[in-house]
């Protein structure tokens, strides 16, 4: 959880797009990020897969009024409202994004490029993003982001003592670095979310990445440090998933609130 979502990225951008928050060159290029380029395809009107200013263009004209995010994973379709078809992508890939409007939803696909055996500065991603109709209801277990701030506030409490049981300061070193990579995120002063939507998000989303991120951290605690006494049995560790699962839902659900709220928000409004 430590890296957003291709599905966040695009719903927050995209919705800043569609509110005439930035142009279209700007939220492309925040959504594609690193990846080298992003096609949508499925696209009513469309026989070839399109860049994404024109797909998010045609969106606007197809009625959407705004991006919505999901993060299902098998046994919680969080932010899903079917049919079957997209839901089962969506499970698939653990992330969607609804065109509010248009009835139509958005899932990634990402494949590497590049030659065949060549070193990591050769490859590159391609990310197409399937298009299939979706039905208008409401999503499925999306909190508001008071419900969502007040449950992580838990969630936090509940994975910093997990971590406090393994011992964390002799966890391995891939749960080291990725205590790191978080650190060096916020300590960057990255930009988190887009333009459009409320402070109140923003911490949200922050705060679910930290819990994220400490998730990942005593999940790999268990399996590299059996030099400091982190290693545990299987029953130990099957515990100790069981334990986190909760947390992990919990900070998904936040995830799926801040990027949501700016959608929420602009149907309290009347759609302006």
């Amino acid at each position: 959880m430590l890296k957003e979502p291709r599905s966040g990225r695009l719903a927050a951008w995209g919705n800043a797009l569609l509110a005439g928050l930035v142009s279209p060159d700007e939220a492309v290029h925040r959504i594609a990020e690193d990846d080298a380029v992003h096609r949508v395809a499925g696209l009513p009107g469309e026989d070839a897969p399109v860049g994404l200013t024109l797909a998010l263009g045609r969106l606007r004209a197809l009625g959407a009024i705004g991006l919505r995010v999901a993060l299902p994973v098998p046994g919680h379709p969080l932010g899903l409202c079917g049919p079957p078809e997209f839901n089962a992508r969506a499970l698939e890939a653990e992330e969607a994004v609804i065109a509010t409007g248009a009835g139509l939803g958005l899932v990634p696909e990402a494949y590497e490029a590049g030659p065949e055996g060549g070193a990591a500065p050769d490859v590159h991603v391609e990310v197409v993003w399937r298009c299939l109709p979706v039905r208008e209801a409401p999503p499925a277990d999306v909190p508001s982001l008071g419900e969502a701030e007040r449950e992580l506030a838990e969630a936090l409490r509940e994975a910093t003592e997990v971590l406090s049981k393994l011992d964390v300061a002799g966890a391995g070193p891939v749960a080291q670095a990725a205590l790191a990579a978080y650190r060096a995120r916020a300590e960057a002063g990255r930009q988190v979310l887009a333009p459009g939507y409320p402070p109140r998000a923003v911490r949200v989303l922050e705060l679910a990445q930290r819990v994220g991120a400490l998730i990942d951290i005593a999940r790999e605690a268990g399996g590299d440090g059996a030099e400091h006494g982190a290693a545990v049995s299987a029953s130990e560790m099957a515990a100790r998933a069981e334990a986190l699962r909760p947390v992990e839902r919990t900070a998904r659900r936040a995830q799926v609130a801040a990027y949501n709220s700016a959608v929420e928000e602009r149907e309290r409004r009347g759609g302006r």
